[in-house]
């Protein structure tokens, strides 16, 4: 069976800004305005939104139903209020998850100083039912200087969450499920085939949209979609480390 790694690079996403509200989006799937019957969803995963907010800039209050909601600050810090009756504020390398279920409000905002970036993912929950729920996890709380690092398991949407970094010269196996959605934080990353399993002159996969070869640098994605015959490796591309997020779900 033939692998497919489906590479998207970051110029091609929608750019759903609003320059004046001081709001820049880049969204990865069809999002509001933006419609593309041919990339509605990967699986359960519906949304993959590049968020940046100046100082004071955010989403007014807005609503949201049977949306499993999973948000990663790369920079600056994020506020969150909700209906629900939560104010956190969101930090580099913290995990939030918001479960909207039968219907939840909130708010999010950059009431910092320095500009705010973050990664926010929507997912489709297996079922429709179940009350709003959230969660925080704090990046002290999770395991540091590991090469992957489960940070949130997702039942609801039979997916899970992985945090990768990767170091030059040292390969880490890609996580195994049915379906896989690479994201690169920063970082240059290059991935196939594990060395064992890739014959002398062999293409490392079946990439798409041109790519020459699996190979990522920030804001890139892939699409791992067909059982592979073999296990995917991935490391930093270059001479400095990566970092990246990768959701292995079950379809």
């Amino acid at each position: 069976m033939v692998r497919v790694i489906d590479v998207r690079r970051s110029g091609d996403r929608y750019r759903g800004s609003e320059p004046p509200s001081g709001i820049s989006s880049l969204h990865a799937f069809s999002f509001g305005r933006y419609y593309d019957p041919d990339n509605l969803r990967f699986g359960p995963l519906l949304a993959c939104n590049e968020e940046r907010l100046a100082p004071g800039a955010g989403f007014d209050e807005h609503p949201h139903s049977h949306t499993e909601i999973v948000t990663w600050v790369t920079e600056g810090e994020l506020t969150h209020q909700d209906s629900t009756g939560h104010t956190t504020v969101v930090r580099p390398g913290d995990v939030q998850h918001l479960s909207a279920a039968s219907g939840v409000r909130h708010v999010e905002r950059n009431d910092g100083p320095t500009p705010l970036a973050f990664l926010q993912m929507w997912l489709a929950p297996l079922t429709w039912d179940g009350t709003p729920a959230y969660s925080l996890i704090r990046r002290e709380d999770l395991p540091q200087d590991h090469p992957d690092t489960v940070v949130l398991t997702l039942p609801a949407a039979a997916a899970t969450l992985h945090h990768l970094q990767l170091t030059p010269g040292r390969p880490q196996p890609l996580p195994e499920a049915p379906l896989r959605y690479v994201h690169v934080l920063n970082g240059e990353v290059r991935f196939g085939p594990a060395p064992a399993e890739a014959p002398s002159g062999a293409p490392e996969a079946d990439v798409r949209h041109g790519a020459p070869a699996a190979e990522l640098g920030p804001g890139d994605s892939a699409r791992i979609g067909a059982p592979a015959e073999g296990p995917l490796t991935l490391m930093a591309h270059g001479e400095t480390s990566a970092e990246l997020l990768v959701w292995a779900m079950e379809g």
